[in-house]
């Protein structure tokens, strides 16, 4: 590389660092830290008051992103859904004697079946527990996993466009032993037990471990439809012939049962209002306040978009652990 270009070079980068350095200036400078600081409830949360009241307090807690359990502390993916702040937060609200409702605005494709039974067994103990209302407010996307957290509430609300049911059980995985036989790529593999790598990438499946997972998602079907028969008070059957996996608009879900309302997430808050006799409710939507990491995540995010995601790292991540059942709508 000859002067001219290292130069050039040099002169880019320098304009890139300059840039870069402007776009973060710029963003603590427009940042809301009054909303960054709020007073928080406790040592791990604040309140955001989004409707000034005197009267009974609504907390309204967002269920956003894929339902897993991880830090949720990506650099690169400041809202990522973190399992076990959501969970203590859940808690809290329940917990806390001076709420009197609970609102989960639900925004997700589903996820893992642990995380979402978790969510979901603990919805029903703060209803049986501390006798609290629980409403679920649906945004653009509430399938699977995101449904069955809701099946728990006591209402569940809909945008006529969102996009709900995809009631069942995924479990996916890549096979690449074709190609690594055509490419004379050999695996050596030595195991405890017959069934020790069950639906391995590297060679095919056989009936008989096909007939086990089967046997497994079944069974994990079959939780999923009775969660549904119980919070939805339908018949089994009537969740059997809609739970064959498809999705369903808010106003189809409306028709058929699997919602109780359509509107918005204010429509909800006035529902919830209505139907328990209260007036002028304070509504506050639980933070996790300031924190640098998802700060500058979300700089980083304003700054490079979509390219954050260049390498697929997200979805890497996603995948690492190997394959699992899983409560998931895949678009």
């Amino acid at each position: 590389m000859n002067t001219k270009r290292w130069i050039a070079l040099g002169v880019a980068v320098a304009l890139f660092v300059v840039s870069a350095g402007f776009q973060f200036v710029t963003s603590l400078a427009t940042a809301d830290f009054e909303s960054m600081f709020e007073m928080p409830t406790n040592q791990e949360f604040a309140e955001k008051v989004i409707e000034p009241g005197s009267g009974n307090k609504i907390a309204v807690l967002e269920l956003q992103g894929v339902i897993q359990d991880s830090s949720g502390n990506s650099l690169l993916n400041s809202s990522a859904y973190n399992h076990d702040q959501f969970m203590k937060m859940l808690e809290n609200a329940g917990e806390d004697k001076r709420v009197d409702g609970i609102i989960l605005r639900v925004n997700t494709p589903g996820g893992g079946v642990v995380e979402s039974d978790e969510i979901h067994d603990l919805v029903v103990e703060i209803k049986k527990k501390h006798a609290k209302p629980i409403y679920v407010s649906m945004g653009n996307t509430a399938a699977s996993g995101g449904y069955y957290v809701s099946a728990a509430a006591d209402k569940i609300v809909a945008h006529p466009a969102t996009l709900t049911g995809s009631i069942g059980v995924i479990m996916q995985s890549i096979n690449y032993a074709e190609f690594a036989h055509n490419h004379g790529i050999k695996f050596n593999t030595i195991k405890s037990g017959e069934f020790k790598d069950i639906m391995s990438p590297s060679r095919k499946m056989t009936k008989e471990e096909r007939k086990i997972l089967q046997t497994m998602i079944d069974g994990l079907y079959s939780d999923f439809v009775e969660v549904i028969v119980n919070g939805r008070d339908m018949p089994e059957e009537k969740v059997r012939e809609l739970g064959d996996g498809r999705v369903y608009t808010g106003q189809q879900a409306k028709n058929n049962g699997l919602v109780d309302a359509l509107g918005s997430l204010d429509d909800t808050i006035a529902m919830m209002e209505k139907d328990n006799n209260w007036s002028n409710a304070k509504v506050v939507k639980y933070t996790s306040g300031f924190q640098f990491n998802e700060f500058l995540g979300g700089t980083m995010q304003s700054m490079f978009g979509a390219k954050t995601d260049l390498f697929g790292l997200r979805e890497i991540l996603r995948e690492s652990d190997g394959p699992r059942a899983m409560y998931l709508y895949s678009k």
